[in-house]
């Protein structure tokens, strides 16, 4: 039998409503007997699986034989080095290094062979070595000064996300006095090299204060820089691209607001752009435009590219001059306007050009923004129409900018493509390119004559074809009629399709969803996800409203008093995959994490008998009280996404009647296997959601196990190895729901 939780009933009462709980005492965090309980769930768990352990070893071993653990990222140039990081075969973390640039044309990497010394190689951070003698490790900050001589960086010990924030001298290997605790990640230098600007976290962890400060002076010295009141915003800083500008982003769920400083001022006030208005989201880019008609050499003229989406619901983008102290009054002229088939994300500039960061047809894309300075500045213009490769846009009147467009793309119905901008002064485009079947590669892309160049691709040992495993894309139809995409790879001798495209036999699935924040799922390849293909399960996501697949209605058709589409979309992917043919119900495993462990939660509660098993990740399963108590981590930030349930009684009602653990029945004995996994010190999803919500499981007589990690964070144990031993675990209790724990690897691989 599982642990049995006491019941130790507490009545919570609002809006009239009153509501016993009888496991909210698992909330006590430094209480010996919750410690204890959570000691023996692990406890039974691990017993529950202990036969499974020769399959984790396999598939751990499968994970490791595959990768190839002795490798080096692709350098990337900045200033007078280049910058990438390597691993070492047996060790947990990264290495972090660089070498000196051979002039100033050398903009093509070397090309570095895996455990081969790198001539002139300086290690600047051994995560290693900075790890020893921790159980968690996360490297929060990553900043090298201009001159090359100093770095900032900040870590984290024990998976709560506070960071202390160190500065080396790169001449010396040695850290200086300065030294920081408690703060945010993404610290980051001013140009000069001589100020620090670092963000510290309120008591809900919210990033909410910048500071600066100055090398070689005491903490208590430091100025702050900005304070932001209002609970829903989170502070974001930096320095642009160009390194003329520092920035800060104040941003809510649905508002945001952006504010900006001359870099080479960086003791100055930072202005606002546009002061915030409720619901209107922007963000800005430094570029700098050629003057049409100036001699060669003459200065640009310093705007910003500014993606908004006042009266655009995908967001337009245009082009306004950087402000003064006054802020701008408009949004200036638009360089894409607004289509309502395609949103649009971000934007990045270089010297030379604009990257553009779009969706449409549920494919994230992007594609190169130029400025035409041949083409007369009055009369019929052209504005991009991002329809597809190579197009010169829709014609309009007056005297803007002309602006030509060209989209990246391989090709493939299922495709994830990002062309990287790198950084200011560089010649060419990086595009990193995926698939489910593809493994990562990064391309130099030559502009002018379209050419690209592999520079390096993932690479996946054990004899990997990529086409032996296929792709493709499902629609489900909701309740309500919407069309929802369901994304799909398969090892094709494992699965065989009839002339209909349809398996011979149904089909064992894993079914992933998320479906909050605006996120989308975009194609990626996984060499852990094999271990599952190779013994014949599919692996398909579920693009539910919510994320952002589909453009902003997506995810406003999935927030706040539409949340149930999120669950109920998750539901009819289930059964239209069992319709069709694709597999069956006992067949069909959920899986989600956070806010997806949100949705598998409560997508077993309205359909128990759509699914063989559950896994939830550090899931978001006791929204309802999360959000009532605005006292824990990201509660009033989020009321923007869920709804305010303390103050709005119709909320109130609203999330309860969907929230997972409010809705657990009686009688749960005919629920599927659930296992939920969390960690100890999670402050985004706090371990007592999945805790209180696996021990309600247990007493309504559901099949359900935890697993908690005790030294984590919510992103889950660190190190590689931990990470691939965590991985087996999940994948071995996911094969033996589907029947699977006793097929081998496709040629025993």
């Amino acid at each position: 039998m599982p642990p049995d939780a006491a019941r130790r009933p507490t009545t919570r009462t609002y809006h009239g409503d009153v509501f016993t709980d009888e496991y909210e005492w698992l909330r006590e965090k430094e209480d010996p007997e919750v410690v204890a309980h959570l000691e023996a769930e692990n406890a039974w768990t691990m017993s529950r699986l202990e036969h499974l352990a020769p399959l984790r070893q396999s598939i751990f071993d499968e994970i490791k034989a595959r990768t190839q653990e002795t490798d080096l990222t692709l350098p990337s140039r900045d200033g007078g080095w280049w910058y990438y990081s390597r691993t070492e075969e047996g060790k947990e973390y990264p290495i972090h290094a660089r070498y000196e640039v051979g002039g100033p044309d050398d903009w093509t990497p070397r090309v570095l062979e895996p455990g081969e010394p790198v001539p002139g190689e300086q290690v600047l951070l051994d995560q290693n070595a900075e790890a020893d003698g921790h159980e968690f490790f996360s490297l929060g900050t990553f900043d090298v000064s201009d001159d090359g001589h100093l770095l900032l960086y900040a870590v984290d010990t024990a998976g709560d996300e506070r960071y202390t924030l160190r500065i080396r001298d790169l001449r010396t290997g040695t850290d200086l006095d300065d030294e920081v605790p408690g703060t945010a990640p993404g610290a980051f230098f001013a140009p000069d090299g001589v100020h620090v600007f670092y963000q510290t976290i309120d008591e809900a962890w919210r990033p909410h204060r910048l500071w600066r400060h100055r090398i070689g002076t005491s903490r208590d010295e430091d100025a702050m820089v900005f304070d932001e009141p209002d609970e829903r915003y989170w502070m974001g800083a930096g320095v642009s691209r160009s390194k003329k500008y520092l920035m800060i982003e104040l941003a809510s769920k649905v508002t945001s607001e952006c504010w900006i400083l001359e870099a080479d001022d960086p003791a100055g006030e930072f202005r606002c752009v546009r002061p915030r208005s409720e619901g209107v989201e922007y963000s800005v880019e430094h570029a700098v435009l050629p003057v049409a008609g100036a001699p060669a050499g003459s200065p640009g003229r310093d705007v910003l590219l500014v993606l908004h989406n006042e009266d655009a619901e995908n967001f337009e983008l245009t082009l306004v001059d950087v402000p003064g102290a006054g802020g701008t009054a408009s949004w200036g002229d638009v360089v894409v306007p607004h289509d309502p088939e395609i949103r649009l994300e971000g934007v990045s500039a270089s010297e030379r050009y604009v990257v553009l960061y779009y969706r449409r047809g549920a494919i994230g894309r992007s594609g190169i923004l130029r400025l035409d300075t041949e083409s007369p500045q009055t009369g019929p213009q052209v504005r991009p129409q991002l329809a597809g490769p190579r197009t010169s846009g829709r014609p309009v009147t007056g005297a803007e900018p002309v602006w030509s467009f060209e989209e990246m793309t391989f090709g493939q119905e299922l495709e994830s493509v990002g062309a990287g901008v790198g950084v200011w002064e560089q010649p060419n485009l990086l595009v990193g390119y995926t698939s489910f079947v593809t493994p990562s590669a990064v391309y130099d892309y030559d502009v002018a004559t379209g050419e690209r160049t592999l520079l390096k691709q993932t690479p996946v040992l054990g004899g990997f074809e990529p086409s032996e495993y296929a792709q493709r894309r499902e629609w489900a139809v909701a309740a309500d009629g919407t069309r929802v995409p369901i994304s799909l790879v398969w090892r094709k001798d494992r699965v065989e399709l009839g002339d209909d495209g349809i398996p011979l036999a149904p089909a064992p699935v894993l079914l992933y969803g998320y479906g909050a924040y605006e996120m989308s799922l975009d194609p990626y390849f996984s060499i852990p996800r094999l271990s599952l293909l190779e013994r014949g399960v599919v692996f398909a996501i579920a693009h539910v409203r919510g994320g952002g697949e589909m453009g902003r209605h997506w995810y406003d058709d999935g927030k706040l008093g539409n949340k149930r589409n999120t669950f109920t979309d998750f539901v009819a992917c289930a059964r239209h995959l069992a319709a069709v043919g694709w597999t069956t119900a006992d067949r069909t495993v959920a899986d989600g994490g956070s806010a997806g462990g949100l949705l598998v939660g409560a997508a077993v509660n309205i359909a128990p008998d759509a699914f063989g098993g559950v896994l939830a990740g550090v899931p978001f399963v006791d929204a309802l009280t999360s959000m009532l108590d605005p006292s824990l981590p990201l509660t009033v930030t989020e009321w923007d996404e869920w709804g305010d349930p303390l103050h709005d009684a119709d909320v109130y009602a609203y999330m309860k009647s969907y929230t997972p653990y409010e809705n657990i029945p009686d009688d749960a004995s005919r629920y599927p296997e659930v296992l939920a996994t969390t960690s100890f010190n999670d402050t985004r999803v706090m371990y007592v959601e999945p805790a209180k919500w696996v021990a309600r499981l247990h007493a309504a007589g559901a099949p359900a196990m935890l697993k908690i990690e005790m030294q984590a964070g919510h992103g889950g144990v660190s190190g590689r190895y931990s990470a691939w031993e965590q991985i087996a675990f999940e994948h071995a209790w996911i094969l033996q729901v589907l029947g699977l724990a006793d097929v081998p690897a496709v040629s025993g691989r």
